[in-house]
This record gives C-alpha cells, structure tokens and sequence, in this order.
C-alpha cells in the first residue's frame, strides 16, 4: 500500500474523530479527521508527527486524514483503522500470509453469526472447509510488548463468540491481529484493559481459533514523494498468558 502524505505536528486529539495539527513553515493551524474509535494511548502524543492525506471530495467538511504517526521515539503508527482490512486483503491476494494461502474465493464483510455480526473475510478452499477471518488491529504499545484491545470492547468479545461457533459448526475461524505499530513485536491479550476479552480469547483458542499476528513494514519516502508505504508481511508471535 501507497500512501501520499504531508507532515505536520500534533496539537491535540478530542472527540474521538477529530485532531488539531500545525502545518510546516506557515505554522498555521488546522482540524483533521481522525478514523479511528479507539483510545489510541501512545499514538497521539502532543508534538509528534502526523503524517496525513487530503481528500479531493468537496463535501467533505476535513478533507485532511490522519493516517500515520511517528514517534518521538521515532516508531511509526497507522492509525487509520479503515487501513487494517485494506493491508490484510492485500497481503492475502499476494500471498503473504502463509496460513490462510490457496484459496480460491475471497469475500468481504460476509453476514454471518447468531449475534448479528459480519465477518471481515470469507475465504474458500477446494479441498477443505471455509475459513472465517476477523481482523483486529493493534497499536498499543506498553512495556515493549503489545497488546489488544486498547479499551474494553464488547464488539470484540462478540466476534470471539462467533469465531468459537463457527468452529463448532466445522468451519476454520482465525483471529488475525494487524500490528500497525513499528515498536511492537509481539502481541498478547490486554488482560488488564479488558479481562472479559482476555478470557474469552483464550477459551477461543483452546476451542479451536487459530491465532494469528503479522506486523506491518513502514518505508517513509519523503521528502523526495511523500509517500509512506505499508505492507503487512512480517509474522509475530501471539503470547498466551
């Protein structure tokens, strides 16, 4: 994945979906939106640097996006979630992911589940059953470890009970994490943000989910493009505790 990005400081981050940054050389001050839900500790640090795209759509009321940070510590974060499904179906088609390769259909956001839910991919295969694939990005980083989720989640402990009854209905069900943080490597159960999650995913483990981390590469290209590029292609290990 490409991505054609302009730098800029981080003022602050509030309501959720929104961030003020200062632009280079004018100094001057602007509101970017931010997609992304979570409570992104460690990502958005007053004065580090935003790396942020521009929409050409007019309707748009912030046509900037925060797409990466990079650290003070010099890390580098993509913080846009809607990136996440993006870098992982790009590493499927390419066959990046070893485990979930051969296959021959690739759906998306697939309804599925007795909770309502949709699966962020359905893969088919000609000699074994369907493989249901949810994608959960992490970018929180404590202790040199990282860990998921970042704030409590009932969506994701949703999705754990849907993976567990897909297993028990024959099917293959992988939990994916989408490590977006160039600091981290290696991936457990935030237990002390959400321990109901952190249980649940090791009851869908010892039920039969497969488990899955990869870390994504960051190459900045700047100032020559300005363009940051991403692929998802490096596996990491998943920490039981």
């Amino acid at each position: 994945m490409k991505l054609q990005v302009k730098p800029a400081k981080l003022i602050k981050r509030y309501k959720r979906f929104l961030a003020d940054i200062e632009l280079p050389l004018t100094a001057q001050e602007t509101t970017i939106h931010c997609a992304n839900t979570g409570a992104m500790k460690g990502c958005a640090e007053p004065n580090d640097t935003v790396w942020y795209s521009t929409s050409d759509n007019l309707k748009r009321k912030y046509p900037f996006s925060w797409e990466v940070t990079q650290t003070k510590a010099q890390h580098f974060i993509c913080v846009n979630t809607l990136r996440a499904n993006q870098l992982v179906e790009e590493a499927l088609n390419e066959g990046l992911i070893s485990e979930l390769s051969g296959f021959s259909s690739l759906q998306r956001e697939v309804k599925y589940g007795s909770e309502n839910s949709r699966i962020d991919f359905l893969t088919t295969y000609p000699d074994k059953p369907n493989t249901y694939i949810e994608v959960k990005s992490v970018t929180l980083l404590e202790a040199e470890h990282g860990y998921f989720p970042d704030a409590v989640t009932a969506r994701g402990q949703k999705h754990l009970r849907e993976l567990m009854d897909m297993v028990t209905q024959g099917y293959n069900a992988v939990l994916l994490f989408a490590v977006l943080h160039s600091g981290i490597n290696d991936v457990a159960a935030a237990i002390h943000v959400d321990p109901v999650y952190a249980k649940l995913l090791k009851e869908a483990q010892l039920a039969g989910v497969e488990i899955l981390a990869y870390k994504a590469d960051f190459s900045l290209k700047a100032p020559e493009v300005n363009e940051i590029h991403i692929h998802l292609r490096n596996k990491i290990p998943f920490i039981t505790r």
